[in-house]
């Protein structure tokens, strides 16, 4: 049996890492989000329902935000033990960044979490609120620095390089130049707009087991209409988002985007895939197409070129291009979906028959794997398309590794990881159910108050 690279090795080990962790931040921003919409309803309305659901998807916050916390410390452990070089590349740049995730939001999430968890009845019903909204805020922060750290090495400025071959290191000469890079803003806004859908899915999918199950009925549907308020802005700002972001991408990246629609003529009308297959060796792409798709969304035209992949030189432009261009494609495609389902929900909810079909509750029951999907193959499209670089034209991924690591090491610690996350996974996935399967506790009457609450205001409601 062949080895690996420690390359090759030192990627699917960082890969695997970062997707596992990048399973709970989103659902834990997007949830953060429908906390404080639930609890903002219970002090409007002073309902225990409302508060009975704030208090059970408090219990999954505090869950989901464990088990992010222990997978995410793994990764800067490996920038030290597998990317040294790289580390040593960029730590004036990513030390800035990650100091300030530390401090402005990480510090503040887990201080108010505590009052979030233990304050009910031990502090007003400002005071929790405003916890909740600063635990909310806080993970938005946290992704916020984390996402800036990331675009620099997508769109690097506000630096300079100081040294010279292995010594060199980037320094920030100016901080809000690095910080507000070309790629932070729409990148930034993409991934928690993907958070935001990734966290009321999953809203909607809990609640919509009850409601086949017929359990907790009341506090499902008050649960569904609120993951769904947010899925629905959330899904229709992606599709904005989304063309910002490959608006950037045509303009710093042009590989990347002729990657991502497996364009490689060097400057030619470029077609838009709807589906389809890219041949690398053939430099070919088979599918269906819009054609001139791809001119129109960059430049406005359908007859304006685009710059291919051939205008790149091989060794600088990505290798796995059909990986990019599937990754890419399912995004777009489960985003159009998720755009359809909470348009139709959103209907029938307005023809006061959601609940009772049947047929799209288990749909919305599964449905919280999409958004996960989503945010996924967006990863891996950016970063496997941003290849050879590890930061865009000034570090080849195979120079970033450490020199005195092996291929024996890094394969002996991905074999640890994958047990040791393995278990973790089945862990998390028990305690949810657990949770789930225990369902809110119903403060006496909720159910009378709330359906006393809206027909009063059905009745007083102005003709």
């Amino acid at each position: 049996m062949i080895m690996p690279s420690v390359e090759i090795l030192s990627r699917i080990q960082f890969a695997f890492t970062i997707a596992f962790h990048y399973i709970y931040p989103p659902l834990s921003i997007g949830l953060g989000l429908c906390l404080v919409i639930m609890e903002g309803l219970y002090l409007k309305t002073g309902l225990s329902l409302y508060k009975d659901i704030t208090r059970y998807w408090i219990k999954i916050f505090a869950l989901i935000f464990g088990i992010g916390v222990a997978t995410g410390i793994v990764m800067e452990f490996e920038f030290g033990t597998n990317w040294a070089t790289y580390s040593h590349y960029v730590g004036d740049i990513f030390g800035s960044a990650l100091a300030a995730e530390g401090i402005f939001a990480f510090a503040m999430e887990s201080a108010f979490l505590g009052v979030l968890l233990f304050g009910w009845n031990r502090v007003n019903k400002g005071v929790h609120f405003f916890s909740t909204c600063m635990v909310a805020l806080g993970s938005i922060f946290s992704a916020l620095w984390i996402v800036i750290a990331n675009s620099w090495q997508q769109t690097p400025t506000g630096f300079r390089i100081e040294g010279h071959d292995m010594q060199a290191r980037a320094v920030v000469t100016d901080f809000w130049a690095m910080v507000f890079n070309p790629s932070s803003v729409d990148r930034f806004s993409h991934v928690i707009i993907g958070s935001f859908l990734a966290g009321s899915f999953l809203v909607m999918s809990v609640a919509a087991w009850y409601i086949l199950k017929q359990r907790f009925v009341k506090h499902a549907q008050a649960m569904f209409k609120v993951g769904l308020s947010v899925a629905v802005i959330a899904a229709l700002l992606q599709l904005f988002t989304g063309h910002r972001s490959a608006h950037y991408v045509s303009k710093y990246q042009p590989a990347k985007l002729a990657a991502m629609e497996g364009h490689y003529d060097s400057l030619a009308v470029a077609d838009m895939y709807l589906i389809g297959w890219v041949d690398n060796k053939k430099q070919q792409t088979t599918g269906i197409k819009i054609p001139g798709g791809l001119s129109f969304l960059t430049h406005g035209s359908f007859n304006a070129p685009v710059e291919g992949l051939n205008a790149t030189p091989e060794k600088d432009r990505p290798g796995a291009v059909n990986f990019v261009f599937q990754t890419y494609h399912i995004m777009i495609s489960i985003g159009m979906l998720l755009i359809g389902l909470t348009l139709l929900a959103v209907f029938l909810l307005w023809r006061k028959k959601l609940f009772n079909q049947r047929w799209l509750m288990i749909i919305f029951a599964w449905a919280v794997l999409l958004p996960q999907i989503a945010n996924q193959v967006g990863w891996y499209a950016a970063e496997v398309g941003r290849q050879p670089w590890v930061v865009y034209k000034l570090l080849r991924t195979s120079d970033a590794l450490s020199k005195k690591v092996t291929a024996d090491q890094v394969m002996f610690s991905l074999i640890l990881f994958t047990l040791v996350y393995i278990l973790l996974l089945a862990l998390f996935l028990y305690l949810l159910n657990r949770k789930i399967q225990h369902g809110p506790d119903i403060s006496e009457l909720a159910e009378d108050e709330y359906d006393g609450y809206y027909n009063n205001n059905i009745e007083h409601r102005p003709s």
